[in-house]
C-alpha cells in the first residue's frame, strides 16, 4: 500500500512573483534617483553661480556703494594730506584698486590761462593731481603730476566736466538730485577705472549755474573746491569666493575676449560678466565629470539608503510570510504524521484487545494457563491505552497551564528503587546500573517526575541495539540542585537533530522509529521538566549513546 503524502499549499510562486516585481521596483528606483540626482545637481550647478558671484563681488560692491561715496563728506575740502591718508586706506582695503588719482578741482569765474573746461563764465581745471599706488613692498607711493602736460588722466577729468556743465546747463530751481542723476552725472564708469566727482549740494550746484552767466564776469571772482578721484581696477585681482565648493571645481576671472579660446573645455562649464568697470571681463565656472561625481553621490547615498532599507524591510516582510508559510507546513505535516501515528498507537493495543477478546469467546474451555495469558495481554494493553491517554492529557493541561502543582517531600532512594523494579520486570534483558547519592529528600510532583523517568528509560530501551541495551541512572545532590544523569548505549542522535528533539510531534528518522510514535516522548518529558521548575539538557554521540540530564532546584 502506498502512503499518500499530505499536501499544503504554499504559494511559494506568489512570494517569488512579488519577490521579482520587488526587486525590479528597487532597482528602477535607484535608477531614477541617480538620474533625478544627476540632474539636480546639474541644475544647481547652473543656478548657484549667482551666490558666488554675489559672495566675491561683495567687498567691490562695498567699495563702489561706500568707500567712493565718502569723498562728498568733505564737501570739495580734501586737501592733499587727507587724499594721502584717503586713497591709502582704499588701495589697502580693496587690492584690486591697482591706482587712486586724485584731483583738486576749482570751479570758478576768473579767466586764468589754465587748461581745462569753460563754458561761458564758468571755468573747471585741475588745480593739482596726485597719483597713489603700492609699490612691490606694500608702500604707498605718491606722484604729483603737472596739470598742463598732456597725460592719459586728462579724459577722465574733460568727461566728468563736460557732464557737470550739461547738467547745470538744465539746472532750474525746481531741480532735485535723484539717485538716477547722482550716479549718471557724478559717476562715470568705465572698463577699468571708476571716476568720481564729489556730490554737492543743491546750493552750490545753483551757485556754479550762475557763475555761466555774462553778468558773472563782471562780478567779483568767486571759486569752489571739488574733489575728483579717478580709481583704476583690476578686476584679476579681486578674490574669489567659492561658497559652493561642491558644485565648482575651478573658479576663474576671465577676459571675455579670451585669447585662449582653443582650451579644453570642462564637462560642466558656465560663466557670469562682471559688471560696470569689470565688464571686460567675467567669472568662469568650470567642473569635471569626476568632481561633480562625487557631489551627486554625495545627494544620492541617503536616497538610495532609504530605498534600501524600504527594500530590506519589505525583504524582512517577505521572509517572515515565507517563514509562516514553512511553519505551517511543517506544522500541517507534524499534525499529519501525529493523527497517522496516533491511529496507530491507539490501532495496535485495540487491535490485540479484540483478539484477545474474540479468542476468549470462541474458546470452550480455557485452561488457567490462557486465561492468565489474556488477561496478562489484555492488562498491558489496557495500560497502553491508559498511559498514552495520560501523556496527552497532561501535555495538553500543562500546555494550557490547567495542570495544579501537587508537590510533596519524596524519598529519591526509595522512589528510585520502586521504578528501577518495575523497569526490570518490564524489561528483563535491560542492563540497568545506577547510583543514588542523595541525603536530602525532593519537593516534587511524584507523578510528573515518574512520568519523566519512564520515557527517559523507555527510550533508551526501545532506541538500543539487542545487544547494548544498557542504561545508567546517576542521582547526585549539589548545594542547591538535585542532578538526574540517564545515559544509554543507544544508537546515538545527529547533532542536527538535536535542536528539534524536544519538539512536539517531531520524530527522529531511524530504523527503530519505522512503526511510527506520536511524538511527544521528549517534548512531554521536557514540558514536565520545566513545569516543575527544572531543566532538561541532551548529550549525545551517533553511534555511540546518548546522556540525558535533569536540574532540579533544590
Amino acid at each position: 500500500m502506498v502512503k499518500k503524502a499530505s499536501k499544503y499549499r504554499k504559494n511559494i510562486g506568489l512570494l517569488v512573483a512579488f519577490l521579482a516585481f520587488l526587486t525590479v521596483l528597487y532597482i528602477i528606483s535607484v535608477f531614477l534617483a541617480r538620474t533625478m540626482m544627476s540632474n539636480f545637481v546639474e541644475s544647481e550647478f547652473y543656478n548657484r553661480k549667482v551666490d558666488v558671484f554675489d559672495a566675491t563681488l561683495k567687498p567691490f560692491n562695498s567699495f563702489f556703494n561706500n568707500d567712493i561715496a565718502e569723498v562728498s563728506n568733505y564737501q570739495g575740502y580734501l586737501d592733499s594730506v587727507h587724499a594721502v591718508s584717503y586713497s591709502e586706506k582704499i588701495l589697502r582695503k580693496n587690492p584690486f584698486v591697482d591706482e587712486v588719482v586724485f584731483y583738486d578741482v576749482l570751479f570758478t569765474n576768473q579767466n586764468p590761462a589754465v587748461r581745462g573746461v569753460r563754458f561761458q563764465n564758468l571755468l573747471i581745471y585741475p588745480r593739482s593731481i596726485f597719483s597713489f599706488k603700492l609699490n612691490e613692498e606694500n608702500k604707498l607711493v605718491r606722484e604729483s603730476v603737472s596739470a598742463i602736460d598732456n597725460r592719459p588722466t586728462s579724459d577722465d577729468f574733460n568727461n566728468m566736466a563736460i557732464k557737470m556743465v550739461n547738467f547745470l546747463d538744465v539746472l532750474d530751481d525746481s531741480t532735485s538730485l535723484s539717485e538716477n542723476d547722482i550716479y549718471r552725472i557724478f559717476y562715470n564708469t568705465v572698463p577699468g577705472k571708476i571716476t568720481y566727482l564729489n556730490i554737492p549740494r543743491v546750493n552750490t550746484l545753483r551757485a556754479y549755474k550762475s557763475l555761466m552767466d555774462d553778468t558773472a564776469s563782471m562780478a567779483a571772482p568767486v571759486a569752489f573746491d571739488q574733489d575728483l578721484f579717478v580709481y583704476k581696477v583690476n578686476p584679476q585681482k579681486i578674490k574669489i569666493v567659492n561658497n559652493q565648493k561642491r558644485l565648482y571645481e575651478n573658479i576663474r576671472i576671465k577676459a571675455i575676449a579670451d585669447p585662449n579660446v582653443m582650451e579644453e573645455k570642462a564637462f560642466l562649464s558656465t560663466d557670469m560678466p562682471l559688471p560696470g568697470a569689470l565688464s571686460e571681463y567675467k567669472l568662469q565656472f568650470d567642473s569635471s565629470e569626476q568632481f561633480l561625481r562625487g557631489e551627486i553621490n554625495r545627494r544620492f547615498f541617503p536616497v538610495v539608503l532609504g530605498v534600501s532599507l524600504l527594500y530590506l524591510i519589505l525583504l524582512l516582510i517577505i521572509y517572515l510570510i515565507y517563514r509562516n508559510i514553512s511553519i505551517n507546513s511543517r506544522l500541517f505535516q507534524l499534525q499529519y504524521d501525529f493523527i497517522n501515528n496516533l491511529t496507530h498507537e491507539f490501532k495496535t493495543p485495540v487491535s490485540v484487545i479484540k483478539i484477545a477478546g474474540n479468542n476468549i469467546r470462541s474458546a470452550e474451555n480455557l485452561s488457567d494457563q490462557e486465561r492468565t495469558m489474556y488477561g496478562k495481554i489484555l492488562d498491558q494493553e489496557a495500560d497502553k491505552l491508559n498511559n498514552l491517554m495520560n501523556k496527552l492529557l497532561s501535555f495538553t493541561q500543562i500546555e494550557n497551564k490547567s495542570l495544579k502543582f501537587k508537590g510533596e517531600y519524596i524519598d529519591l532512594n526509595s522512589f528510585c528503587e520502586e521504578i528501577f523494579e518495575g523497569t526490570r520486570i518490564k524489561y528483563p534483558d535491560l542492563e540497568l546500573t545506577y547510583d543514588i547519592d542523595v541525603n536530602s529528600k525532593m519537593h516534587t510532583d511524584p507523578v510528573l517526575l515518574n512520568s519523566v523517568f519512564q520515557n527517559l528509560i523507555d527510550n533508551a530501551y526501545k532506541y538500543s541495539e539487542l545487544s547494548r541495551k544498557f542504561i545508567d541512572i546517576s542521582v547526585q545532590q549539589s548545594k542547591k540542585h538535585f542532578i538526574m544523569k540517564f545515559s544509554d548505549k543507544g544508537i546515538g542522535i545527529n547533532k542536527n537533530e538535536l535542536k528539534n528533539i524536544f519538539k512536539k510531534f517531531y520524530r527522529v528518522k531511524n530504523q527503530f522509529n519505522q512503526g511510527g510514535s506520536v511524538g511527544l516522548g521528549l517534548a512531554f518529558c521536557k514540558e514536565i521538566t520545566e513545569f516543575m521548575g527544572g531543566e532538561i539538557k541532551v548529550n549525545s554521540v551517533e553511534g555511540e549513546g546518548t546522556t540525558f540530564t535533569l536540574v532540579f532546584p533544590k
